[in-house]
Formats: C-alpha cells, sequence, structure tokens
C-alpha cells in the first residue's frame, strides 16, 4: 500500500473501533460513511484525523507519531502490545474521562515506558492543549533535557502533526521559551523538564502549575542504596508535589476544569524505595507488570527442558557451551516458548539468557520482584584443578591485594590473588586467597607474603593495591623490596596504587554474567575464597565482601593492562647477511 492507503486504513481502522465502542449497529459502515462525508479534509488543518486524535491517544500515537510508534520498512518501531494501549487507554481516561488523577506503572526495563507513558501522552496533550503546564521529573537533569530535545525535534520535524495542527512550535520566535529544559508553544502551553533533585513546588506558567506531572524513573541507584536516602527521597516528594498542583475547578458540585494530573513510570529497587512507598498509597491507581508472565520463573527455568538447556550453558569444560545451548533451544523452540509482556517484540532465548546471567537482578528488573532483593548474587562459580589451570597459556598476570586493617572479625584476613587472561579469552584465577593477616597489626608478614606471591609466579607483570588502606605506604615497602631482590628487580613489574572510589556493589555487579557464564574460573582448591564469594548477597546482607570485590578488580583491570614484550635482536651475520 502508498502510505496514503495506510493512513486511509489506519483512520478506517480507528474509527471503527470508536463506533464499536459507542454502540453503534454496523462500526465499519459508519466509519466508511464518516470517511466519505470528510472526504476533502481527512488528514489536513482540523481535519477527521485531529477530530479523532483528540478523542483516541491511540489513534493519535498511531498516526501522527507513526515514526515512532507504527512500524515501517524506514523506521525502527517495534510491534506494541497490548500492555502498551493499556498504558494509553489509562492516561486517556485520566486526562480526558473518569479515570483516577493518579496513575501508576511499574514496568520492566525495555518495556518503552518513557515512550509509552511519557512522549505519547505529552505531545497529545500539548497538541490539542488538554494541559497548559506539563512539568516531567527524572532522576537526572541529562534524561530531562533528552526529553525535551526529543519532544522538540519530533514538532520541527512531523509533517503530519504540521499539517493538522498548524505550526505549534516556533524555535526561532524569540516571544516563546525554547531551551534545553523547557518549551512555549504557540498555542500557549508550556513543557518543563527537571531533575528530580529540582524542586517542583512554586512552578507556575502565566499563572499556572504543573497540571501534568510525570514522574519518568524519578529515583536513581543513589536515592535506593541506603535507608536514609530511601526516606529522604520520599520526605522529598512528600513535601514538594502537594505543593506544586493544580486544584479542580468545581462549581455547584461540578467539576469545571480538571485538577494535575499524575503520572509514575518506574522500576522496583528496593522494598521501601520510592516506587515502592508510592504503590501503597490509597490515593494512587498502580500496576505492576511482570516481563515474564510466569508465577515461579525459578522453577521454569531449573526444570524440564530449560534445565536440560542449563547443563549444557553452565558445561564449563565444552569451550561451545553457548552455541551448543542455542542449538538445543533451536531443536525444541516450540516447546520452550513461554508468555511475555512483549512478545510482539521480546525474544524467549535472549529473556532466559538475562536470566540464568543474573537471575536476582532479572526478578527485580523483570519481574517488578524485589523479595529477590538479599538473594546470593553468584549462582554458580566455574572451577577447575590448579594443575589444570597452570596448563593454559597465559597472556597476561597480575596480582591484585586487598589488606584488612580494622578490627573485629570482619577484618581479620587480607585477600590476595593471582589472575590471569588466557589464550582462549577466559580469565583464570589461579590462585585466590583469604590470608590470616591483619595488614595493620602484622604489616611486615603482609608484605613478606606479597613477596612470596611474586617470586612464585614469574609470569606476573602488573600488581595491584587498594591505597584507601595504608595510602601508598604498602605499595613503597613492596617497591624496595622488589628494587632489594636481585630476582624480582629483573622482572620490570608495574605498581598500581589507587584510591577505592567506586561503590563495590556496583563494581561486583559488573562480573555477575561473566562468573555465571563460567568466564572466569577459580582453582578448586581455593574453597574458602570460592564459598564467600557465593555467599555474597550484596554489602548489606553480607558479612564479608573482600573476595567477590577483589574478583570484580582482577576481572576489570585485566583487561586494560598492556604487558611490554621483550624484543630480542638476533645477529644479521648467522643469516648470512
Amino acid at each position: 500500500m502508498t502510505e496514503d492507503q495506510e493512513n486511509r486504513y489506519l483512520l478506517f481502522k480507528y474509527l471503527t473501533k470508536q463506533f464499536n465502542i459507542a454502540g453503534a449497529d454496523d462500526p465499519e459502515d459508519e466509519a466508511e460513511k464518516l470517511i466519505l462525508n470528510n472526504s476533502s479534509n481527512l488528514f489536513g488543518y482540523h481535519g477527521l484525523a485531529w477530530q479523532l486524535g483528540r478523542m483516541s491517544l491511540e489513534f493519535f500515537c498511531m498516526y501522527f507519531l507513526q515514526d515512532t510508534f507504527l512500524p515501517k520498512e524506514n523506521n525502527a518501531a517495534a510491534p506494541i502490545a497490548d500492555v502498551h494501549k493499556q498504558i494509553w487507554k489509562d492516561i486517556q481516561d485520566s486526562i480526558i474521562g473518569n479515570g483516577s488523577d493518579q496513575i501508576g506503572r511499574i514496568l520492566p526495563r525495555g518495556t518503552g515506558k518513557s515512550a509509552f507513558g511519557n512522549f505519547g501522552p505529552v505531545m497529545w496533550c500539548h497538541c490539542y492543549k488538554l494541559k497548559k503546564y506539563s512539568l516531567i521529573c527524572s532522576d537526572i537533569g541529562s534524561t530531562a533535557e533528552k526529553f525535551i530535545k526529543d519532544i522538540k525535534n519530533t514538532f520541527l520535524e512531523n509533517k503530519y502533526i504540521e499539517k493538522a495542527f498548524g505550526k505549534l512550535l516556533n524555535d526561532k520566535d524569540k516571544r516563546y521559551i525554547c531551551n534545553s529544559t523547557q518549551l512555549e508553544f504557540t498555542n500557549k502551553t508550556f513543557i518543563e523538564a527537571i531533575s528530580s533533585a529540582s524542586p517542583m513546588r512554586g512552578r507556575k506558567y502565566q499563572n499556572c502549575r504543573p497540571d501534568l506531572i510525570i514522574l519518568d524513573d524519578y529515583q536513581s541507584e543513589d536515592d535506593v542504596r541506603t535507608e536514609e536516602a530511601r526516606a529522604k527521597k520520599w520526605k522529598r516528594y512528600s513535601d514538594d508535589v502537594k505543593f506544586a498542583v493544580q486544584k479542580a475547578v468545581i462549581r455547584n458540585g461540578k467539576t469545571v476544569k480538571k485538577g494535575t494530573t499524575l503520572i509514575a513510570l518506574g522500576t522496583l529497587q528496593h522494598k521501601e524505595c520510592f516506587y515502592s512507598r508510592l504503590m501503597k498509597q490509597p490515593t494512587w491507581k498502580f500496576k505492576n507488570d511482570k516481563g515474564v508472565l510466569l508465577n515461579d520463573i525459578d522453577n521454569y527455568f531449573n526444570t524440564g527442558l530449560w534445565k536440560q538447556f542449563k547443563n549444557i550453558l553452565f558445561n564449563f569444560k565444552n569451550k561451545n557451551k553457548l552455541e551448543d545451548a542455542k542449538e538445543f533451544y533451536y531443536e525444541h523452540e516450540k516447546e520452550m516458548q513461554f508468555p511475555l509482556l512483549w512478545g510482539e517484540f521480546w525474544d524467549c532465548l535472549d529473556i532466559a539468557l538475562s536470566y540464568y546471567e543474573n537471575p536476582a537482578s532479572f526478578k527485580q528488573e523483570v519481574q517488578g520482584d524485589v523479595n529477590s532483593i538479599g538473594e546470593k548474587w553468584f549462582k554458580t562459580v566455574a572451577t577447575e584443578k590448579r594443575v589444570d589451570i597452570e596448563t593454559h597459556s597465559f597472556t597476561k598476570t597480575m596480582l591484585l591485594i586487598d589488606p584488612a586493617s580494622g578490627g573485629g572479625k570482619k577484618n581479620d584476613y587480607s585477600a590476595f590473588l593471582v589472575g590471569s587472561m588466557a589464550e582462549n579469552n577466559l580469565k583464570y584465577c589461579r590462585h585466590a586467597e583469604l590470608a590470616k593477616i591483619n595488614a595493620r597489626t602484622n604489616f611486615d608478614k603482609y608484605i613478606d607474603h606479597a613477596i612470596d606471591l611474586l617470586k612464585g609466579y614469574s609470569d606476573i607483570t602488573h600488581l595491584y593495591i587498594e591505597k584507601n588502606t595504608f595510602n601508598g605506604a604498602d605499595a613503597n615497602a613492596i617497591e624496595n623490596k622488589i628494587k632489594a631482590d636481585p630476582v624480582l628487580s629483573c622482572r620490570n613489574i608495574t605498581i598500581i596504587n589507587e584510591m577505592q572510589k567506586k561503590n563495590k556493589d556496583d563494581k561486583i555487579s559488573t562480573i555477575i554474567p561473566y562468573m555465571n557464564k563460567g568466564q572466569i574460573i577459580f582453582a578448586e582448591e581455593d574453597e574458602e575464597f570460592i564459598n564467600q564469594v557465593l555467599d555474597f548477597r550484596g554489602q548489606k546482607y553480607s558479612t564479608h565482601d573482600d573476595a567477590p570485590d577483589i574478583t570484580s578488580e582482577f576481572s576489570n583491570r585485566i583487561d586494560n593492562i598492556e604487558v611490554i614484550q621483550n624484543v630480542q635482536l638476533l645477529d644479521r651475520r648467522k643469516f648470512g647477511l
């Protein structure tokens, strides 16, 4: 079909739907008549499409924003799902119907919640002047600026909107505000995007408070990390939003003008995070949608054909384990399908692999299950006997040290790890030890143990020591010992002594997929170290974090170190030159 034919079909489809809702005896016939009666102006200024768009947010998005939402050969739009249509319906009912004025959706990552719950509805509201002042709040300022940029570009470049509405945004006219966080339209409506750290209260446009407030990914990881941060975030919202809203205008018991509509879109990150608390408020109408439409995904992905798939995937002795697991899936693809929230776009194999990489994170991010927080992060650890590990050819080797220095049982040992990158691109923890050495009370023993490991592994070229404990004193002591040793002094060992500023949970989380896929391999004799890795549940829920912390340092650093190879010059005379 030509574009015009496709647009006519869209118009007919959604007109039929509207007549069906209205209870017409023959919705298709009524739609055809209306199209014929308005054939001179179907898509032009205030034409039939314009009229239908005001009544149907879904039609507005599918026609006027078709480059974003309607799959075509010249765009990357994905087929929409029922969940997206329901989001549009809920927002439409809230703004022009009798729906709740405070609605929230908890959706999995990758569901397009910002596009379907924020971008489309905001465009609709300001095209039809359904809302005068929209305030969009995101966790960081850059997200807010990107939202404004997307809105601005759409209004300036969208031919369907300009044809039916006229020029709503004029970025060349100095009478209108148009910058990185604010847009003022020719129909005297206004959009502003702010970070969640900025106050909402006191904001006005032409003496009107925000009458549409969208909290889109309103909380950041920092807002969730501690009990104090979570309480602070909730207090900020509670103290702020009630002073930002526009009250409804009611005359003689009838609502003349609706008040502020609040829309909250996000992902649960903790049992007491902002969205978890908001969900419990009786004045909010919330829906929590799971990505995989099953009640017990742990049982599902660990039984039957998926268990067989998992056994193949985690067979660390098989170099082609991923390829073989995928082949098994394709052989049983029909039987291994499961219901998905966005089945039109998501793939069961990709979803399953995401689960196996990090089940706890998957249940939180995809299933909206905050009860999984506090579970063990690493479900399995790949191991080989030390003697077998040493048969591999290594390209890089380093020693990493996390010295214990505090008091109490939590600080009664130091972590040492000798790790290598092999020619097969796998990372091997050749020696992983939790030595019973408190570096502060037994400094010399700690230094001597490091020297012994450097001598024991002649291919170590780099030594990493966390600087936070001794501020470089231990690195200096080891460097002096290396210089004084006739063997070590010839090895050109690079010492890396840096302050540790990253959050440990964030850093350790980076190795979860590599650990769960068996790409970091330990010597099975290092049982104590391995058990501490397996027991890690996040800093808040773990007694110790030294082993997973230093493992993450190894995995992240070994990729970036450069080994300088010695070049041997040959005597040209031996070649007769």
